[in-house]
């Protein structure tokens, strides 16, 4: 299952070889499961994506935006009149309601040497494995009340949103954007369900969970008629041990001679 994935996913990193103008996708299910979440999306990595701006004896690195989709198109550029990528923050722009911030940075991913594929056997580095492939925008949900927090941070989204998201490729050097990804489509956030909208009637649940309840059902009375078999018999001993008792007394008052009286 764990190597259809990795397959999966190479097939996608080669979609994005093909075409440079790709937009940020959202991970396929075999990747995330549960995805997006209620304050999160998980995002693949532009993987192979930037090569053909990358020159040798240059640093690069990667930086994620993030934006309402209700922010106005004139607030979605990422770069100031220099080319310098905007240093944003959630603070700053609300959220993302008010323009794009600056939701993660991090290494350029290694086309030319990708995760082992034998590796997705190993259960301890499977998490690892599918790091490297993908980013989940969202999951930090302490740097926003950390003061000593200097990293770029990355807040939970908000709950039935829709957001869009842009990868941007800068130069560490020069401090200068060298290409950008096109803006992502609409990706909505799941919406919180009210507890009295929660659907409890039995037909809408699975088949396991209807097995589960029916078997710990014939459980619970099992036990409850084991419970008051013991204690019925108990009570019968006890009311047999009582008569007998009686019994066993009334013989012994019948056999003790009585005493007979004198005649003067």
């Amino acid at each position: 299952m764990c190597s259809s994935w990795v397959v999966l996913a190479f097939c996608c990193l080669g979609q994005l070889c093909a075409d440079q103008s790709l937009k940020p996708q959202i991970a396929a299910p075999q990747l995330a499961t549960n995805n997006p979440t209620l304050t999160t999306v998980a995002l693949e990595k532009p993987f192979c994506m930037f090569d053909s701006s990358l020159h040798p004896n240059k640093a690069y690195i990667i930086y994620l935006y993030a934006m309402k989709e209700t922010a106005s198109a004139i607030s979605s550029l990422v770069t100031d009149n220099s080319g310098k990528p905007l240093d944003s923050t959630f603070q700053q722009t609300s959220g993302g309601q008010l323009g794009p911030y600056k939701a993660a940075s991090f290494d350029v991913p290694n086309c030319a040497s990708p995760p082992k594929l034998a590796d997705v056997g190993d259960v301890n580095k499977v998490s690892d494995v599918l790091k490297q492939y993908l980013f989940r925008v969202g999951d930090d949900g302490t740097c926003l009340y950390d003061p000593n927090f200097l990293a770029v941070c990355n807040p939970p989204l908000a709950p039935d949103t829709t957001y869009r998201f842009k990868y941007v490729l800068l130069d560490s050097t020069e401090g200068i954007m060298k290409d950008q990804t096109l803006w992502s489509d609409p990706i909505k956030t799941r919406r919180v369900k009210l507890p009295m909208k929660i659907d409890t009637w039995p037909g809408r649940r699975s088949g396991d969970m209807i097995v589960i309840t029916s078997i710990l059902s014939v459980l619970v009375f099992l036990l409850l008629a084991g419970f008051l078999a013991s204690v019925s018999s108990a009570a019968m001993r006890s009311k047999d041990s009582s008569a007998e008792t009686r019994c066993m007394s009334q013989t012994i008052q019948q056999r003790e001679p009585r005493p007979q009286l004198s005649s003067e």
